[in-house]
């Protein structure tokens, strides 16, 4: 629903509070933990009727770090130079440290923490310093029973959202749900000096004394913002409905620059055929593989083929659910279509035993969740997928050449018999044949599970303009201007929300409130 938008400025204010965060996931709920935690008056707001954001529905697996400087390093390659060097310090420093952070938070709930080893994902110096922290327990609390609404990539996200929840419930600090943050609002030197906010069908303005945290996450659910800045255009969001970029608008209207906006965490998946349901649905959630390192024994059911039904990728690349998308953003400029959107997943019947093709995540109390079945009956009962006796009935339904699609199954055959993918090199170990019938096939797009883009921020969170100087009270935390420039590693951004939002809430807890 569309408000007519208040002016930036205001002579007079109708609440007021030391800092005001913008949004609450897990950057959100830290944010206002150090904030309270540092003696200031915090207003946490989320803009829909229940917390957790994109978060709450992720694998809730978070990056720690053995050793600074190897966490650096690997940092450093996986960004590529797109972001500045003392940025990542920051983060590979609260890797090392977050555990200990969880610690005390867990004293909250009492939750139990598991610590594993995990290294990352892509052959880059430092990759095995790192590991995952999960929240493995928070008793008498049952993510299915007490939340039913959240479904969660790996389980755990549920469990790390409700410690957070409980810590923040602890300290009383004031949290407004279905509070839309609509613009913010500067003083005559352009400095934030706090924001409107939706308050029912009135707009009321809100001060800000220290400055305001926008942690309110991407622009997965902003198909007009994707289209500017995503060649492949706009595409599925795989979770979350209530990320529509607002943050970003917010701080461009007071001058940020913008950076990363082409990068996101995304795959590739399935479309439900109800309309009613608003989510992509990832495919299967693969174990993520560093080249060069021993892959288990994971076999893949399916391959990829195009429109004209031929193989163009890896189906297998190291980390599938961040990269997984980008070989299928290609645009033929002669025929002037995408090739490989939608393209189609082919398996056979040993294929169709061996696991739910499907891994539904959401967060939305307005949507049924979806259960992916067990068999993948259900699906082709939907339509979902479709089953073919034959090479040429496969080609029917795509479209395409027969003979073209009966050379890319005999080759991939051919292959798995000789344990070697003889043209994209996917790993042996996950190779198997498509040789059984009743054959299915899935028509599959490209899905976006968060983003990276957005305002561009220093070591000290605070948001830059166009020529790298701070806007003076406005702070970013999360994924909202992620530091990821690049290439990704799991569990990072999560990481990243926890260490951004200690950082921004110390460092605006130092400045002199504005109207002092």
């Amino acid at each position: 629903m569309q408000h007519t938008q208040p002016p930036r400025t205001t002579r007079s204010f109708d609440e007021t509070f030391d800092v005001v965060v913008v949004g609450f996931g897990f950057a959100g709920a830290t944010a206002a933990i150090e904030a309270h935690d540092n003696g200031l008056k915090v207003l946490l707001l989320e803009k829909l009727d229940a917390p957790g954001g994109i978060s709450a529905t992720s694998g809730g697996g978070f990056r720690t770090a053995r050793d600074f400087e190897s966490a650096f390093k690997y940092l450093q390659a996986t960004n590529a130079g797109n972001t500045p060097d003392d940025v990542l310090r920051v983060i590979a420093d609260g890797m090392t440290e977050i555990q200990d952070y969880f610690t005390i938070l867990a004293r909250t709930s009492k939750a139990t923490l598991q610590q594993v080893d995990l290294i990352g994902s892509y052959d880059f110096p430092g990759y095995g310093t790192f590991g995952i922290l999960e929240v493995k327990s928070v008793p008498g609390f049952d993510m299915r029973r007490d939340w039913p609404h959240i479904q969660s990539g790996g389980g755990l996200g549920p469990n790390a959202f409700k410690l957070f929840l409980d810590n923040v419930t602890a300290r009383g600090i004031d949290v407004r749900l279905s509070s839309p943050a609509l613009r913010l609002i500067t003083g005559s030197e352009g400095e934030v000096r706090g924001l409107w906010v939706l308050d029912g069908t009135r707009s009321k303005a809100i001060k800000a004394r220290r400055g305001v945290i926008l942690s309110c996450g991407g622009f997965e659910s902003a198909p007009e913002m994707q289209r500017q800045y995503w060649q492949i255009g706009a595409i599925g969001s795989a979770a979350f409905r209530g990320n529509t970029g607002d943050g970003i608008r917010m701080a461009v209207d007071v001058g940020a620059d913008l950076w990363h906006m082409w990068h996101f965490h995304g795959s590739y998946g399935f479309r439900h055929p109800d309309p009613a349901y608003p989510f992509a649905i990832r495919i299967k959630q693969l174990p993520t593989w560093t080249p060069r390192v021993r892959l288990p024994e994971v076999k893949m059911a399916w391959i990829l083929v195009d429109r004209e039904g031929r193989r163009f990728t890896n189906e297998y690349v190291p980390y599938l659910q961040d990269t997984g998308h980008r070989a299928l953003d290609v645009v033929d400029t002669v025929a002037v279509n995408y090739p490989r959107i939608p393209c189609y997943a082919i398996l056979d019947e040993a294929g169709r035993k061996l696991y739910p093709l499907g891994r539904p995540n959401l967060n939305d109390r307005h949507v049924t969740p979806y259960e992916w079945s067990p068999d993948n009956l259900k699906e082709v009962a939907l339509g979902i997928l479709k089953r073919a006796e034959s090479a040429a009935e496969l080609a029917r339904i795509i479209g395409c050449n027969e003979d073209t699609l009966q050379k890319t199954i005999d080759c991939w055959n051919h292959d798995c018999a000789a344990g070697h993918d003889s043209v994209f090199a996917r790993p042996a170990a996950t190779m198997m044949p498509i040789s059984e019938p009743p054959f299915l096939l899935g028509e599959v797009w490209p899905l976006v599970s968060n983003t990276q883009g957005g305002p561009v921020h220093d070591a000290r969170q605070r948001v830059l303009n166009a020529f790298r100087e701070p806007i003076p009270r406005l702070y970013e935390a999360g994924e909202l201007g992620s530091v990821w420039g690049w290439l990704y590693m799991s569990g990072s951004n999560l990481s990243e929300c926890v260490i951004t939002g200690r950082v921004a809430a110390r460092d605006l807890a130092a400045l002199a409130p504005w109207d002092a």
